[in-house]
């Protein structure tokens, strides 16, 4: 059913028993996201929470709303995530498909029709001006904005709806950027250099301008919320896309002091400018990958007009470790673009983006294998993808794999198909700019790994190391390990980081005292940062650390070919992966961020609330 607003979204899920509403008093300043953090990680995502008695506010919180599939599904119109595959598709066929004859015209116009229904409407009075603050009484503290982890720089926005023009053709963007918190009227713009902001900021520039008109929504109909972060094609009005999903037009407004248009049923909305070369510094910002992202300097935003519903919700969200809301997001996303993926890469039956791979870090990509290369060939192609050229690792694999939604399964099938002198290619381009393993800073390597089944003229050619026989560990006495354990076949080798590129010393050392047989694959962490026997944490965390061309270390050794040149002969049997934290010792030349953790006060102090409420986390 569609949503018009939060409020009649919060009654749904109250009716179908999805959320939890606490009355207890709780600060903005960590506990509400620590309760979202720690409720989003029980079974299928938890329940929505609403808090109505926020410390300092007369403004309830609503979190972690969007972090199920089952509720997902209700803001996009659908059963389950499975029923979005073809949504986004049905979406473009609409506005893409050619007219060429006047018959094509003729019968487009039942399609015209029905795609008008999804365009954004435009109204002169709206839920989200009933109150409106100006001049002096322009005041963010009215906003019960969170503090969510403890060594954030600030209060963060995290469900902001960013609006913005193109300064060179006039069409709207709908981004979903952090906002930091500065004071009563200022705050940061964090938008990364490939955001489409960004770009109208450099259209601003070009253009003799030092400011860029922006307006901040927050609430209203959960859908818009939902469309603000899908990785649109260009030229797609992210308001378009959220009428169609919610099966009606978006209620536009005109805003009170800049020339933008806001959703009308949006429970705030900040106006203002962006002073383009006013920078100030944001940050750190416990971030979606798990990990601080650190302080930089970003342009300033100057508030120029809030308003607001007169009895409005806080709509906010918290990122960390996986999994979160977010992961939820991600993987209806997922669904809503596969068939866009099969127009572009025919031959691929079905993706995945593991949790643990916060969107950008890890793709599973299942194909119809017909000729050699061909899983090289969809990693490249994949890589051509709009943001999926950020993706880190591409592991490919056939028909004959375990069902996608195995992932376990899967990850048996990948590691017993994988030769690593045969079956991985680096590449260098561009990558996220929250990956903080990079090289540099928008630039590093990124990885395929081809685990289907060979065919003829792709078996091994030139040199390499083999050996028979089942892999197994080596004596590890003496090494100087924290810990040791195995999950799923990979073996994990804690240390205390002493010195640079300590983990090469110990894969050389293993290496050697292996002789020459073959060895499970093995990750070097440093002690205290993943779980114990968790695969979904280690799968995270070696992601997250690593720069594949980098980190990846074989056994490699000088041979010389028949003709007597001399080249590196890599073992078919072994690979280390070194996701330690670097610093200058190792050559690398930026700050390393910190896991985000809870403060064991404010963790403690969530938990006993959430089990008066019947959550035990």
């Amino acid at each position: 059913m569609p949503y018009p607003d939060l409020r009649s979204f919060i009654a749904d899920l109250k009716r179908r028993k999805e959320l939890v509403e606490i009355s207890d008093a709780v600060s903005t300043d960590q506990e509400i996201a620590c309760a979202a953090d720690r409720v989003s990680k029980l079974p299928r995502g938890g329940p929505a929470l609403l808090f109505s008695n926020v410390r300092g506010a007369g403004v309830p919180v609503l979190i972690n709303a969007l972090g199920s599939e089952r509720r997902l599904s209700l803001v996009c119109g659908v059963e389950h995530f499975e029923g979005l595959k073809h949504r986004l598709a049905e979406l473009l066929e609409l506005l893409q498909a050619p007219r060429k004859s006047l018959m094509d015209k003729l019968k487009a116009l039942p399609l015209l029709s029905q795609l008008a229904g999804y365009f954004p409407r435009y109204v002169k009075r709206a839920p989200c001006q009933e109150v409106v603050h100006t001049g002096d009484a322009i005041d963010l503290s009215i906003l019960p904005v969170l503090r969510t982890w403890p060594e954030d720089g600030g209060p963060f926005i995290t469900f902001p709806l960013v609006f913005t023009h193109s300064p060179r053709d006039g069409k709207r963007n709908c981004g979903m950027y952090r906002i930091q918190l500065y004071d009563r009227r200022t705050t940061g713009f964090h938008v990364h250099t490939h955001h489409t902001a960004a770009e109208h900021m450099r259209e601003a520039k070009r253009a003799g301008k030092d400011r860029l008109e922006a307006a901040i929504a927050i609430g209203g109909a959960p859908a818009v919320t939902f469309s603000a972060v899908l990785p649109l094609p260009p030229g797609l009005d992210e308001m378009i896309l959220a009428g169609f999903l919610q099966g009606r037009p978006v209620e536009m407004v005109q805003c009170k002091t800049v020339n933008l248009q806001v959703p009308a049923s949006a429970d705030f909305v900040i106006e203002g400018y962006v002073a383009i070369d006013e920078k100030r510094r944001e940050g750190p910002f416990g971030d979606h990958t798990g990990f601080y992202s650190l302080a930089d300097d970003y342009p300033t935003f100057h508030v120029t007009a809030i308003t607001r519903r007169r009895e409005p919700v806080y709509f906010a969200t918290v990122v960390g470790p996986p999994p979160q809301e977010d992961s939820w997001m991600a993987r209806a996303i997922e669904r809503l673009f596969l068939p866009l993926m099969q127009q572009t890469i025919p031959e691929v039956i079905d993706y995945r983006l593991p949790f643990a791979g916060v969107a950008h870090n890890l793709m599973l990509v299942k194909i119809r294998k017909s000729y050699p290369g061909q899983a090289r060939k969809v990693a490249h192609a994949v890589w051509g993808l709009g943001q999926a050229m950020f993706t880190k690792v591409i592991c490919v694999v056939d028909e004959t794999a375990p069902d996608m939604t195995d992932e376990p399964a899967l990850a048996r099938h990948i590691l017993e198909r994988v030769n690593f002198a045969r079956d991985v290619e680096f590449v260098l381009g561009p990558t996220e700019t929250l990956d903080h393993a990079t090289r540099a800073l928008h630039f590093g390597s990124k990885v395929s790994l081809d685990a289907t089944r060979k065919l003829p003229g792709e078996e091994l050619t030139g040199l390499f190391l083999a050996s028979e026989g089942p892999a197994a560990m080596p004596p590890l006495d003496g090494l100087g390990l924290a810990g040791h354990w195995e999950v799923g076949g990979v073996h994990v080798l804690e240390i205390q980081k002493q010195r640079g590129y300590q983990a090469h010393e110990l894969a050389r050392e293993l290496f050697q005292r292996a002789k020459d047989a073959p060895l499970p694959p093995i990750v070097v962490l440093e002690a205290g940062l993943v779980t114990r026997g968790s695969g979904e944490e280690l799968v995270w965390a070696a992601l997250a650390n690593m720069d594949p061309e980098r980190d990846c270390i074989f056994d490699e050794r000088p041979q010389a070919e028949s003709s007597g040149r001399v080249r590196l002969a890599r073992h078919t049997g072994r690979l280390v992966i070194d996701a330690t934290s670097k610093d200058s010792r190792d050559g690398f030349a930026r700050d390393w961020p910190r896991k985000q953790t809870h403060a064991p006060e404010v963790l403690a102090r969530v938990r006993e609330l959430l089990g008066r409420h019947g959550l035990a986390v």
